[in-house]
């Protein structure tokens, strides 16, 4: 049962979090939105700035050259409408092309464009700053704990062994 305060607080110190308070997802929530707007500081201003899916996208496709749309929303929780939103968009922007598989004409395979590669390149390194100066609080043991855990659970969810 909750209890509810006598008086309406007017500070964040003075306020429980109820339920939430021992609840993962509600953490794994909050950490994404913070970690997603200093993220987006860091990157002001570039291509993939501001939306979810940008980064992981031109890195796969980078990484992966013919690399299918279906995959990438498999990898990033998308459904397929999303994704091919999100492909519209990074090819309008010069980052990616999509071409007709050789294959299998029914598929498409996605391909970096040399602005593309240009901005993964100069991603890379921000994007690990990023995340080692946002969790500098944390100890790098305690980080590895974490990403081991976190790791296992991505894996999961998205079907890897």
């Amino acid at each position: 049962m909750n209890a509810r305060s006598k008086t309406p607080p007017t500070s964040i110190t003075e306020v429980t979090l109820d339920v939430l308070e021992d609840t993962l997802s509600f953490y794994i929530r909050t950490m994404n939105i913070a970690v997603s707007r200093d993220l987006d500081d860091k990157l002001e201003g570039l291509d993939v700035a501001k939306g979810t899916g940008k980064i992981t996208t031109l890195l796969l496709v980078d990484s992966h050259p013919g690399i299918r749309p279906s995959i990438i929303a498999q990898l990033i929780l998308r459904d397929r409408s999303a994704t091919g939103r999100l492909m519209e968009q990074m090819e309008d922007h010069g980052l990616i092309t999509r071409r007709q598989s050789s294959t299998d004409s029914r598929a498409q395979e996605l391909y970096i464009t040399e602005k593309g590669a240009a901005l993964a390149a100069r991603i890379r390194p921000l994007v690990t700053e990023q995340s080692r100066d946002f969790f500098k609080f944390i100890s790098a043991e305690e980080q590895q704990q974490l990403m081991d855990i976190l790791k296992r659970a991505y894996r999961r969810i998205v079907g890897l062994p």
